[in-house]
């Protein structure tokens, strides 16, 4: 095999040669895995309570880690913990507890793991009481996306009034790993906020998908 037919420099070859415009983030380990869930996932907005609930967990998990060892664990956490299903979850006992503890596929953080199945728990409270998860968590930016207009990554705030109101409400709900940090990395994940920079191919095409999406949220209500 020569370097030409090396799988990596085939990969940076690929992400150097294309023509569309990302956000800084998406290419700079030159991972195709961080590029496709940049390109298909990242701020597309998230309706269903599984999905949210999934994000969520993740976005904690990553709690000083950084986002590619998480979504390189994504499958393992899937399979690990039922599918993010919270029913499923919240019934997790201590014997759970230690399962996922040895398992090498997930971030084996006892302080994560158990605030999982709290999270659970409460996320099971918020459906009873708004009906959904979902219409819990998008009140927060008023039932539709916030587009913002930054031109670079550094342009990109850690925190929002936004997020920092979630982060409250959740927290005094009993919820864990919930700081501002990373409920505004959650908002942005699921598509409360759309944050790719102006000039990445993403930031306009995002909006007939938000509109879809939005229009059969309606649907639900009626």
């Amino acid at each position: 095999m020569t370097s030409r037919d090396r799988p990596g420099k085939r990969v940076r070859d690929e992400l150097k040669e294309t023509t569309l415009r990302r956000c800084q983030w998406a290419t700079m380990g030159n991972s195709p895995l961080m590029v496709e869930y940049h390109d298909k996932e990242w701020g597309v907005p998230v309706h269903d309570d599984r999905a949210l609930f999934e994000f969520l967990v993740l976005e904690g998990a990553q709690a000083g880690l950084s986002w590619q060892t998480v979504l390189n664990k994504r499958e393992n956490y899937r399979k690990a913990f039922h599918a993010f299903d919270p029913a499923n979850i919240a019934r997790y006992k201590n014997k759970d507890v230690q399962r996922l503890l040895r398992d090498p596929g997930i971030i084996r953080n006892r302080l994560k793991i158990q605030a999982t199945i709290n999270n659970a728990k409460q996320i099971l409270q918020l459906q009873k009481e708004y009906g959904s998860f979902d219409k819990y968590l998008w009140q927060f930016v008023g039932d539709k996306p916030i587009k913002h207009r930054f031109e670079s990554l550094g342009e990109i705030p850690a925190t929002t009034r936004e997020s920092d109101a979630m982060s409250k409400d959740l927290r005094e709900r009993g919820l864990r790993f919930v700081g501002p940090t990373i409920c505004y990395a959650f908002m942005q994940a699921v598509g409360m906020v759309n944050d790719h920079i102006t000039k990445c191919f993403r930031y306009n095409t995002l909006w007939p998908e938000t509109l879809i999406r939005a229009m059969c949220a309606l649907s639900r209500g009626w």
